[in-house]
C-alpha cells in the first residue's frame, strides 16, 4: 500500500550521490527534508552529516563517507576531524530523542569511544567551535549542611545549542512572569468566586488570580475541567484569558473560545523555507495580549514549546500550566511542567479525583500503580486479551470498525487507537496498514497516502504543531492537500516533507497525546514489554473520554510495569535554572 513519490519531487544531484553509495532511495526523501535544497553539496564537504537524517547510524555514515571520499580521491579515517564532530552532534541528538536536553563531559566521552573516536576531546572541542554544541557552566546549588571550606566547583555539562538555549530562555521567561505579576482581580471578587468550590478548586483559582505562574497536577478530567472553570471565571470579570491546548485538535474538546498552541502563538512556515521550519508571529516584540494564559496539557510541553509560549507572555501575564505528573514526559526533549514543580519556586495544586465510573475509575486505580480486573457487563472498559500480535491487530480493527460503533454509536473517526511502539507486528505502522485496508484503501498516490486518509504530523510540518490530526483531501505524486482540524485552510505537504506525516488511525501514545478522543483502542503487544511503564499506561488509558478497549498480548508484564516501573529519569536543568 505505499507508493515512491515522483523523482521530480528530489534534486537529481542528491538522489544520484546517494545511490553511488549504496544509500536505499527513502533516505533521499529525509535527506533533502532535514538537509534542505544544498544537501548533495554539504553531504560532499562532510559526508558525515547524513547522521542529521533520520534513522541513520554511525556505521552506515561510515560506509556512506568511504563510498564518497573514494570518488573524491580521499580516505575515511577514523581520525577525521568531521566524523568525530558529527559524532558528537549525533551521542547529544540521540540523548535529547531519550528526552535529556545536557550530558555530562564524561558521558559524552564515553559515547565517543564506544563509537571509536580515537580522541574525544578534540572531537568534543570541534564541535563547540560550529557553536551547534555548547558548554553549560553552573554554579552547584548551596548545601547548608556541607562541612567544606571552599565552595563546590561548577557542574559543567554539554548540551546542543537549541535546546540548551531554549531552556535558558524559559527558565528566565517563567521568572521573569513570576516577578512582574501583580493580582488579577481584588481580594473580595476572589473570595466571591471561589466561595462554593471544593478547597483544591478554590485554591487553584487563587493561585492563577494571584502569581505570575501556577501548576495543576491532576488527573486528566479534573486538570482539564478546573483549567476551563479558571479561563472562565477571570473572562467574567473582564481579565482577557487565552484557553489553550497543544494542539487544535485537544483544543476542540476544551469548548468555545479555546484555540491550539501553535493558532496562540500564530505560527507558520516563513517564505520560502523547508516544510520543517515554523516561525511564531507572536514573541517578545508582540506579545500576547492575553492577561492569563491557561495551557491545561502542558505535560506534554518540550523545552522548545515551553520556551516559544513564555517568550510569548508579555510582563505581567499569569501562566497556568496543567498536567498528569503521573503520565510520560513530553515527546521532545526536558520535562518543562515537572522541572517547573520541582523547582518548588511556584504553587503546585494537587487536585484530588472528582470523577467517578469508568473509565476515570479504572485510570485511577492504574495512576496508584493497580491495573483493576474489568467485570461485566461494563462497556466504559474493556480488557481483551490476545494470543499473537497479529491477533491483537486483527481485534483492534474489529472493535475500531464494528464494535464500538454497533455498541456505543461511537464512529470510526472518533476512535484512536494507540501503542507503545511505531514499528512491530503490533506497532502503529502495522495497525495503520490494517485500518486503512478497511476504512480507506487505496493505491497510496504519494508515499503511501490517498484522499480521505487519516494523518497524524509526527513533527511540525507547513506550520503545523506535532500531534495535529488531519485529512488528505488531495494527492499526487509531488505531494498531499491536508485539511488540519477545522475552519483553517488545507495546507500544502510536499513530497519531501512526508517523512513528517504518518497514518492517523494509530499513533504511538507518545505522539498520539497531544489531544484526547471519545474512545480509545491502546493495544500493547508482547513485542512492547521493555518499553511498559506505569506513566505510558497513564497517558495512553488516560486519553479515553468515554470508552477505552485495552487489546494485550503482554500477559503478566503489563500488570507488573504499572506495578513497579516509574519510567527512566531524564538529565535536565530547569530545576536549577529557576533557582538561580
Amino acid at each position: 500500500m505505499t507508493s515512491p513519490t515522483s523523482e521530480s519531487a528530489i534534486d537529481p544531484d542528491l538522489a544520484a550521490l546517494l545511490g553511488s553509495a549504496g544509500v536505499p532511495a527513502p533516505y533521499a526523501v529525509r535527506a533533502a527534508d532535514r538537509l534542505g535544497e544544498r544537501a548533495a553539496a554539504l553531504l560532499r564537504a562532510d559526508p558525515w552529516r547524513l547522521l542529521r537524517v533520520p534513522g541513520v547510524r554511525p556505521e552506515q555514515a561510515d560506509h556512506f563517507a568511504g563510498r564518497v571520499l573514494a570518488q573524491q580521491g580521499e580516505q575515511a579515517r577514523a581520525e577525521d576531524v568531521r566524523r568525530g564532530r558529527a559524532l558528537v552532534v549525533h551521542v547529544l541528538t540521540e540523548a535529547a530523542r531519550r528526552g535529556h536536553t545536557a550530558m555530562t563531559p564524561r558521558a559524552v566521552v564515553s559515547a565517543l569511544g564506544a563509537l571509536g573516536v580515537p580522541d574525544p576531546s578534540r572531537a568534543i572541542e570541534a564541535a563547540l567551535e560550529e557553536a551547534e554544541v555548547v558548554t553549560l557552566l553552573e554554579e552547584a546549588e548551596f548545601d547548608p549542611l556541607a562541612e567544606e571550606d571552599e565552595p563546590p566547583e561548577p557542574q559543567e555539562s554539554l548540551g546542543l545549542s537549541r535546546y540548551a538555549l531554549a531552556e535558558e530562555a524559559a527558565a528566565e521567561g517563567l521568572q521573569r512572569l513570576s516577578a512582574t505579576a501583580e493580582p488579577l482581580l481584588p481580594d473580595e471578587t476572589v473570595r466571591a468566586l471561589r466561595a462554593d468550590l471544593p478547597e483544591d478548586r478554590a485554591l487553584a483559582l487563587t493561585a492563577a488570580a494571584r502569581t505570575g505562574v501556577s501548576v495543576l497536577h491532576g488527573a486528566p478530567e479534573e486538570v482539564e475541567q478546573t483549567a476551563v472553570a479558571i479561563a472562565r471565571a477571570l473572562a467574567s470579570c473582564d481579565v482577557p484569558v487565552a484557553l489553550a491546548a497543544c494542539t487544535a485538535t485537544g483544543a476542540r474538546s476544551l469548548g468555545e473560545g479555546a484555540v491550539g498552541l501553535y493558532e496562540l502563538l500564530e505560527a507558520a512556515r516563513p517564505p520560502g523555507a523547508p516544510a520543517g521550519v515554523v516561525g511564531f508571529g507572536r514573541g517578545e516584540q508582540r506579545p500576547l495580549e492575553a492577561a492569563a494564559v491557561v495551557v491545561p496539557d502542558a505535560g506534554a510541553l518540550d523545552v522548545e514549546a515551553a520556551a516559544a509560549l513564555v517568550e510569548a507572555c508579555g510582563d505581567g501575564t499569569h501562566l497556568v500550566l496543567g498536567g498528569d505528573p503521573a503520565a510520560l514526559p513530553p515527546s521532545g526533549p526536558g520535562r518543562v511542567l515537572a522541572d517547573l514543580a520541582a523547582s518548588e519556586t511556584v504553587p503546585v495544586i494537587e487536585l484530588e479525583a472528582a470523577a467517578h465510573g469508568q473509565p476515570a475509575g479504572f485510570l485511577a486505580a492504574v495512576r496508584r500503580g493497580e491495573l483493576p480486573a474489568v467485570r461485566p457487563p461494563g462497556r466504559e472498559v474493556v480488557i481483551v486479551p490476545a494470543r499473537a500480535e497479529e491477533e491483537a491487530v486483527h481485534r483492534a480493527v474489529q472493535i475500531v470498525t464494528d464494535s464500538i460503533p454497533r455498541a456505543l454509536r461511537i464512529a470510526p473517526q472518533d476512535v484512536q487507537v494507540v501503542t507503545p511502539l511505531a514499528g512491530g507486528r503490533a506497532g502503529a505502522a502495522a495497525l495503520n496498514a490494517a485500518l486503512k485496508a478497511h476504512l480507506n484503501p487505496g493505491p497510496g498516490v504519494c508515499g503511501g497516502f490517498d484522499p480521505g486518509d487519516r494523518v497524524i504530523a509526527a513533527a511540525p510540518v507547513a506550520g503545523v504543531a506535532a500531534g495535529e490530526h488531519g485529512t488528505v483531501t488531495a494527492a499526487s505524486p509531488s505531494g498531499l492537500r491536508v485539511a488540519f482540524g477545522t475552519g483553517r485552510e488545507p495546507v500544502e505537504v510536499p513530497a519531501t516533507a512526508l517523512p513528517r506525516l504518518r497514518h492517523g488511525w494509530a499513533a504511538p501514545v507518545a505522539l498520539a497525546r497531544a489531544a484526547r478522543y471519545p474512545a480509545v483502542v491502546a493495544v500493547i503487544p508482547q513485542e512492547a514489554a521493555s518499553a511498559l511503564s506505569r506513566p505510558l499506561a497513564v497517558t495512553a488509558f488516560g486519553l479515553a473520554r468515554r470508552h477505552l478497549s485495552v487489546v494485550h498480548t503482554a500477559g503478566p508484564a503489563l500488570a507488573r510495569a504499572v506495578r513497579e516501573n516509574l519510567g527512566s529519569p531524564r538529565e535536565t536543568r530547569l530545576p536549577r535554572l529557576m533557582r538561580q
